[in-house]
This record gives structure tokens, C-alpha cells and sequence, in this order.
């Protein structure tokens, strides 16, 4: 496995690969889900790579970046035994030289749901993608389900800005009893996680978008939104300081 963290080496190194190019982009703290994703592009392409990096601009509370997870030794680990062709892990100053003078803004999905709560978090996540996909340049890149408004949003970005990779869907790997994988879980408490499944279940199982946060507000969950949209519902919850967002399918 290469590890790049210089942006011209990964550009060399690129221009010497002719065959397809999966791309698997993030923030470290890896899990089950993380490396379904390296799957599914080892199944469809020739070389796979996975970017690690904390994306500061995404963060609209400085305690959030602060206090995401970092194990950058145990994911490097993973990503081995996963047989990842490369890593990427750039620097803050490599990927922001013009310290974040320029950035990409979507006027309309991206100011609901997670959106309507994460002042500019949107921007910060089309920032770095695109950036990301100007540097590796992939065949295709793999995103999740489970942070499904993201999903749109940068597939609604290569469409418009006509760039030149396939964004392939991954369903959204769950625990056990439900609860959506994620790096945050991590921060969870035994009470916490105990409690977190709830989300999923009550998604699934409330008759309207109005009666799931009614619920969840009695099961302890401080809302930020449940909401019906395309033919899936949408929810955002903190318990505690640790925001969990889920979404179903349903109709």
C-alpha cells in the first residue's frame, strides 16, 4: 500500500496509472461502513485509493473538529489488511492554500436538513470534494447512504461542473440493533449508545414525519429535524454533545 501526502507525488504517481481509478474520501476514523465503500470499488475498478483527512471547513462548531476522532495508525491498518492500493492524507495547507478564499456553494438542497442546522458545513464538504476529485482524479468515487443529503449534493456537483467520475451509491452499514455506522458513534457513552439504535427504529416504524420526532423527543433525543422528503425520511438528533442523522427509504 502507498501512502501519498504530497499533492504533486500523488499527481506523478497518477499520470502513470492507465487502468480505472475507485476513490473512497475520509475523515479517518474508519469503520465497517468505510471499508464496504473499499470494497465496492475494488469490485469495480483496476486500483482503489482512500483519502484520510479532517476537513476543517465542514465544521461549524470549532468544539466538533476539536473533538473528532483521530486514529490515524489503527486506519491505516485497516486500509492494509483491506488491501487499499493507496492512501492520500494531505495537509490542512496542502488542500487550502488560498486558505479558503475560494469555495463552492449550493443555493437550494443544501440549505435544508442537515443544512438548515450546519451553517456553511455544505460549503466546507462541495469544497473538499471537489478539490479531492481535481487531485485524484477517479473513475469513480463511493459515498454512503447513511449521509445521504451529501450524496446529492456532490452527485448535483459533478453534474453541474460536467466533471468527468461516476458517484456510486452505498448502502448504509448498521450495527447489530440498527444503529447506522459512524465515526461518532464512538464518542457515545454506555447510556448513549444504548439509547442511539432508537433512532433507526422510530425512522422506520413512526406513521409520519410529525409522529417520529414526537417520539423521539420522549425517548430522551434532543430533534434538530425529522423530515419526509422523495420518498425518505430524514432525521438529526443529539444525545448529548454527539449529533447522529439517519435516514430510510419507505412508501
Amino acid at each position: 500500500m502507498k501512502v501519498f501526502t504530497a499533492v504533486d507525488e500523488w499527481r506523478a504517481f497518477r499520470d502513470s496509472l492507465g487502468a480505472s481509478v475507485g476513490f473512497v474520501p475520509t475523515m479517518g476514523a474508519l469503520h465497517a461502513g468505510h471499508l464496504s465503500l473499499v470494497q465496492s470499488s475494488q469490485s469495480d475498478n483496476d486500483f482503489t485509493v482512500a483519502s484520510i483527512f479532517v476537513n476543517p471547513t465542514q465544521f461549524n462548531r470549532a468544539a466538533d473538529l476539536e473533538h473528532y476522532p483521530r486514529t490515524t495508525e489503527a486506519d491505516l491498518a485497516a486500509l492494509q489488511t483491506s488491501e487499499v492500493d493507496a492512501v492520500f492524507m494531505p495537509d490542512n495547507a496542502s488542500l487550502y492554500p488560498d486558505a479558503y478564499t475560494f469555495r463552492v456553494n449550493e443555493s437550494e438542497f443544501s440549505q435544508h436538513l442537515c443544512g438548515a442546522h450546519r451553517p456553511g458545513h455544505f460549503d466546507g464538504v462541495l469544497t473538499v470534494v471537489m478539490k479531492l476529485f481535481n487531485i485524484i482524479r477517479p473513475t469513480r468515487a463511493y459515498f454512503g447512504e447513511k449521509d445521504y443529503q451529501q450524496l446529492k449534493l456532490v452527485r448535483g456537483m459533478v453534474n453541474a461542473f460536467f466533471m468527468p467520475v461516476g458517484i456510486m451509491a452505498c448502502p448504509t452499514v448498521r450495527e447489530a440493533d440498527g444503529l447506522a455506522m459512524s465515526s461518532r458513534n464512538a464518542r457515545l457513552d454506555a447510556q448513549q449508545r444504548a439509547k442511539a439504535p432508537g433512532l433507526f427504529r422510530t425512522l422506520q416504524a413512526a406513521g409520519s414525519a410529525a409522529q417520529a420526532r414526537e417520539q423521539l423527543e420522549q425517548l430522551g433525543f434532543d430533534v434538530d429535524y425529522v423530515e419526509d422528503l422523495d420518498g425518505r425520511r430524514f432525521g438529526a438528533v443529539h444525545l448529548g454533545d454527539v449529533r447522529l442523522i439517519d435516514n430510510v427509504a419507505f412508501g
